[in-house]
């Protein structure tokens, strides 16, 4: 009996430490200002919108020439 009651005192003591490393790591965060948050925003959606427009490109290209491919093998 006193065996399962220091394995539970273990399983709950290593549970409270693992909450306390985390606090303690979340202290250490730095956040970023509205300004930082605003900017890397807008670079992200600018990267997201030209990837889609440069495959959007390749995708046309591509289908065209199979289509022209396709029309001179018919």
């Amino acid at each position: 009996m006193a065996t399962q009651t220091n394995t539970k005192k273990k399983f709950f003591e290593r549970i409270s430490n693992w909450f306390r490393g985390m606090r303690s790591e979340l202290k250490k965060v730095v956040w970023p200002t509205r300004k930082q948050l605003t900017n890397n925003s807008a670079v992200v959606l600018a990267v997201v919108v030209s990837c889609g427009v440069v495959l959007w490109g390749f995708d046309y290209v591509a289908s065209s020439l199979v289509r022209i491919l396709i029309s001179l093998l018919s």
